[in-house]
């Protein structure tokens, strides 16, 4: 009997208030094995441990998904970002191409003014060489203006010069330069004309002392040709009893021609030792500058272009020797 029920399948019996199933033995020692196994062995499973390591996984989960929601978040700005970044390139791609341009345009205004105030200037150093031009010049009333602006034109000239640009020579193709030349040259025209030599040593004090100072900023053999002019500029003006008087006032006067003396250039050379002629035929002046004036640095300078073998600035050196010579004799008392 016992067989047969093994062979048996479970059966569910209805009937009654309760329903009741037909189990094998063998798998009911097998389920209450297990169900013991479990009771045993899953209070050492399911423990404080693993809960916590279930509620630290679902919170990390939780992290997770924000996290992954902050990431889509971050892509998208950093999307927008590239897009802004690549629109803002290409505006700065077109801002130099623009600020190039605009340069190149600016360089041709500066080359064609540059040319038009070389020529302009070219016509009035032409203009200025004819006496009754110059006449008209100062009773025209406005050539005090025209002197102020030459004078800061100069001067601006002057210091803008970086230090390689002072170690070379004038380029006579440059439009600035043949510019500045031509507004050097037109003043020394008006200085060598007498009403324009009068009104200059009377009513342009600035620009006398902008051409001393500048002729003290630069170098040895930079721009003689520059130079020159500004030298014979105050040689004229020297000319005028007044405007030696107020040349020879300015303390900068003997350390410039000092200096000039040894520019290495004898056109220099020559104009400084004719500016220095000019002091030294005016006894008063001779008498304020003279213990400048016997100063033996100033006669060996002198005496080293007395042996130039250009004749007129051996000349001029001569010359001027034999007057420093007066001057010791104005001071015999002076060793």
């Amino acid at each position: 009997m016992s067989a047969s029920l093994r062979e048996k399948p479970l059966l569910l019996c209805p009937g009654g208030k309760e329903d009741f199933v037909r189990v094998r033995r063998r798998d009911l020692e097998r389920l209450s094995t297990e169900v013991m196994q479990l009771r045993e062995f899953l209070p050492k499973v399911v423990n404080k441990e693993l809960m916590e390591l279930l509620h630290r996984a679902q919170s990390t989960h939780t992290v997770q998904e924000k996290l992954q929601q902050e990431c889509v978040h971050l892509q998208s700005r950093l999307d927008a970002q590239q897009t802004q970044c690549q629109r803002e390139r290409e505006e700065k791609l077109l801002l130099r191409e623009q600020l190039w341009q605009s340069g190149v345009e600016l360089q041709q205004q500066a080359d064609f003014c540059s040319t038009l105030g070389s020529a302009a200037c070219g016509l009035l150093w032409s203009c200025s060489a004819q006496e009754y031009t110059v006449s008209l010049w100062v009773a025209d009333g406005k050539l005090p203006s025209f002197l102020t602006v030459a004078a800061q034109t100069l001067e601006s000239f002057v210091r803008s010069l970086d230090e390689e640009t002072k170690t070379q020579t004038e380029d006579p193709s440059s439009q600035e330069h043949q510019f500045v030349l031509a507004l050097a040259g037109s003043i020394t025209n008006i200085a060598a004309v007498t009403c324009g030599r009068d009104f200059l040593a009377s009513s342009a004090h600035v620009l006398l002392d902008t051409l001393l100072k500048l002729l003290e900023l630069m170098k040895p053999g930079v721009f003689p040709k520059l130079k020159v002019l500004m030298l014979m500029c105050l040689y004229n003006v020297s000319i005028n009893v007044d405007g030696l008087k107020y040349i020879s006032e300015n303390q900068s006067l003997l350390p410039v021609i000092w200096t000039l003396l040894e520019d290495g250039h004898w056109e220099v050379g020559l104009h400084s030792l004719r500016l220095l002629q000019s002091v030294l035929l005016d006894e008063q002046v001779v008498l304020q500058l003279s213990s400048a004036l016997l100063d033996p640095d100033l006669r060996a300078r002198v005496d080293r272009l007395s042996s130039s073998a250009q004749p007129n600035l051996r000349a001029a050196a001569q010359q001027a020797l034999e007057d420093l010579q007066q001057v010791r004799r104005l001071r015999p008392e002076t060793t």
